[in-house]
Parts: structure tokens; C-alpha cells; sequence
């Protein structure tokens, strides 16, 4: 039970960073500053994920510590909570994010939007993001290959992010989105196009730290762990559902987009287009969601490369 328990604030705490990070990102590059600032929807957006973070971090923080004492009334004890904080490096990192995310929301809440606004919740994001990475498998390495390892855990979790909260900020405005007002239809075809150019930056990035992290968590003596180990599994797994979410991207860059692009001049295919658009992103945000669940299993397993194949 609390093994799930953790699983499931990890996702939380994994959607809440995704679009803490991602969300400001296509602000600032997906959209014209005028654009940006006239939609109503990010803000409610970005104060979800704040609360989600700093609520799911503080509960991950008595939960962790409650599967490391044996139960959670162990867990709750002052004792216990100090130990996780003090002696260990998981305990900092769930008060840092909970931390980052109220300061965020505090700031969204306070302060009117604008494009400083967004840069700052970028770096929190940023900051969040990281977080997962140096204190789990990415920084569990030791010796020369840690600091590789660590920069290319950090650089696939802010990757991922920036794909997955942009993803989340365009279907909330895709879903909000009414079609018949030209200037409104526009700023969607614009956040549409800015989103493919950067989301083929981020697949990038993600395909080469990924091959990074693959070679430390798997390895080449070890590859048959694939097959036969828990974490092996979901790595495939993983993968497929990376796939799909490429397919995806793809379609709506190479037919949704141009499609949208010739309705405009064309409103009577105009409905039908959007309608087409919302489906495909609502049905590559399942797939995220999928993939961002397989990972919080994954970070709770060891390694294919940490157990002992009997080789």
C-alpha cells in the first residue's frame, strides 16, 4: 500500500514539474508576447501544478519516510521525519520542491502575468525538474561515469518536461479554443507550429540522453536484463509509449498543422480541423501520462545494471 502510495505522489509530483517547466516555455516561444498575455488559461493551469508539486513532495516526504521506517505511523514520528532530512539526500529534495513550488505559487497568484513572470517559473521548473534527477538512478553512479550519468538524467527530465508541459499548455488551449474568430484561430495555428519547431528540439535531446542513461542503468553485459527483469520491462515499455507519442507529433506536425493552416483561408473545413487537432493532442497527453506513470514505477526499482544477472 504505501508502495503505491509513492508511486502515485511521484506522478503527481512528475505532471506538476512537467508543466511548471514546460507551460512558461511555450509561453515564451510559442506564442507573441500580446498573444500570451491576453489568454486566461495558464494562469489557473500553472497554479494547479504549483499546488500539485508542493502538495505531492510534502506527502512524498512522510510516505518515503514512512516505507524506510516500516509503517506510517513509524513515519510520522519526528524522529524519523529528521532522519530523512538530514541524513539523507531525498529528504532535502522534497523540501526544495515543495519550497520552489509555493514560492511559484505565490508568485502567480501575487504578481500579474507577464513575460519576467514567466522566465522566473521557468527557472523553478528548471530547478524542480533537476531535482528528480540527483536523487535517483541518474546520480546513484560512481566513479568517472557519475557526472555524465548526472547531466544526462538532468538533461532528459528537463527535455521531457519541456515536451509534456507545452503538450499539456496546447491541448488546454486547443480544448478552450472556439473556431470562427480569425485572430483567435491564428494564435492557435502559431502555438501549434512554435510547439512542433521546439518539440523536435526536445526529441532530440531526450533520444541522446536517453542512449546516455541507457548505457549506465543497462549496459551492454547486462542487455539481456531487458527480458527478464522488472525494470527491463518498463524500460521497453517506456519506449514503445515513446514511440507512439512520436507518431503522434509527427502526424500533427506534417498533416494536423498544414491542414489547419489551409482551413483557415477555408472555413467551412475550419471546425472539422480543430476537432481533428483536439482528438490527436488529447490522445498524445494519454500517452504522456502513461509514459510519466511506467517512469514513477521505475524510479521505486533498481536498475537492470545494479542486480546480478548470473552471467
Amino acid at each position: 500500500m504505501l508502495d503505491l502510495l509513492v508511486i502515485g505522489l511521484r506522478l503527481a509530483q512528475y505532471g506538476g514539474a512537467v508543466i511548471l517547466l514546460g507551460t512558461p516555455l511555450f509561453l515564451l516561444y510559442g506564442l507573441r508576447a500580446p498573444d500570451a498575455l491576453a489568454q486566461t488559461w495558464p494562469r489557473r493551469l500553472v497554479v494547479a501544478a504549483c499546488a500539485a508539486v508542493a502538495v505531492a513532495s510534502a506527502a512524498g516526504l512522510v510516505a518515503q519516510t514512512s516505507v524506510m521506517a516500516g509503517s506510517i505511523t513509524e513515519g510520522l514520528k519526528p524522529a524519523s521525519l529528521g532522519f530523512m532530512i538530514t541524513g539523507t539526500t531525498l529528504g532535502p529534495a522534497f523540501l526544495l520542491r515543495a519550497g520552489i513550488a509555493l514560492a511559484a505559487l505565490a508568485l502567480v497568484l501575487l504578481a500579474q502575468p507577464s513575460r519576467r513572470q514567466w522566465m522566473v517559473l521557468v527557472v523553478a521548473g528548471l530547478v524542480v525538474s533537476a531535482s528528480f534527477a540527483w536523487t535517483g538512478h541518474g546520480a546513484a553512479t560512481e566513479g568517472p561515469g557519475h557526472y555524465p550519468h548526472l547531466v544526462g538524467a538532468i538533461l532528459h527530465s528537463w527535455a521531457a518536461a519541456l515536451w509534456l508541459g507545452a503538450l499539456a499548455a496546447l491541448l488546454t488551449m486547443a480544448a478552450r479554443h472556439r473556431p470562427g474568430d480569425p485572430v483567435s484561430d491564428r494564435v492557435l495555428h502559431q502555438a501549434l507550429r512554435g510547439f512542433s519547431g521546439v518539440g523536435t528540439v526536445a526529441v532530440a535531446v531526450l533520444i541522446l540522453s536517453g542512449l546516455v542513461n541507457s548505457w549506465f542503468m543497462v549496459g551492454v553485459d547486462q542487455i539481456v536484463g531487458l527480458v527478464t527483469m522488472p525494470y527491463g520491462w518498463l524500460l521497453l515499455a517506456k519506449l514503445v509509449l515513446f514511440g507512439v507519442m512520436l507518431a503522434l507529433a509527427a502526424s500533427n506536425r506534417f498533416h494536423l498543422t498544414p491542414t489547419l493552416a489551409g482551413a483557415l483561408d477555408n472555413p467551412s473545413n475550419l471546425q472539422l480541423a480543430i476537432l481533428r487537432l483536439k482528438r490527436s493532442l488529447a490522445l498524445e497527453t494519454l500517452v504522456a501520462l502513461t509514459l510519466l506513470a511506467v517512469v514513477a514505477v521505475m524510479g521505486t526499482l533498481a536498475p537492470v545494471s545494479a542486480m546480478d544477472m548470473g552471467l
